[in-house]
């Protein structure tokens, strides 16, 4: 069992590098579309790898109500950050550097509680946001440290994984 929440571990640090990616898309708004489908992309391959009926329009209603939980401290870094891209200059940094990290450490937090409900014996019919809000705030906050690290590396760099699957 332990192999198959390490395969999970890995795919979530996967998708915490494409998340940071789309966290610097220049176009606002076009990074968080990027980000939802990836988040979405990932918490379908989380179900596939654990044999659980994928449902889109309820992982959507899942995963809006767990990151809106961290709000609204996180929303800076979100909407906010991809809204900042719009003002020359300034805004542009200031959303280019905030925005991969919320984007890392939010889809950190939804693939570390995908993977606790899974490895529980959830299925998504089951799974009940309200009562993962504590947990997804701990995570989230992990995650931000973690995606901080990870900016700072290359993908290719095997620590960063390593790490990543120790979390």
């Amino acid at each position: 069992m332990e192999e198959k929440e390490s395969a999970a571990r890995r795919m979530v640090t996967k998708y915490m590098w494409l998340s940071m990616g789309a966290g610097l898309v220049p176009v606002p708004v076009w990074d968080l579309v990027l980000l939802t489908g990836i988040q979405l992309k990932m918490a379908k391959d989380l179900a596939d790898h654990y044999a659980i009926p994928f449902a889109k329009n309820r992982v959507k209603l899942i995963v809006s109500t767990l990151i809106g939980s961290v709000a609204p401290g996180a929303f800076a870094y979100g909407p906010i950050g991809s809204l900042l891209k719009v003002i020359p200059g300034v805004g542009q940094f200031a959303g280019m550097v905030g925005l991969p990290i919320f984007a890392g450490a939010s889809t950190y937090a939804v693939g570390k509680v995908f993977i606790q409900h899974f490895e529980s014996g959830g299925t998504l019919l089951d799974f009940e946001p309200a009562k993962m809000r504590a947990h997804f705030k701990q995570e989230f906050e992990a995650g931000k440290t973690l995606a901080a690290q990870m900016k700072n590396r290359s993908p290719e760099k095997p620590e960063a994984e390593a790490n990543a699957a120790k979390a």
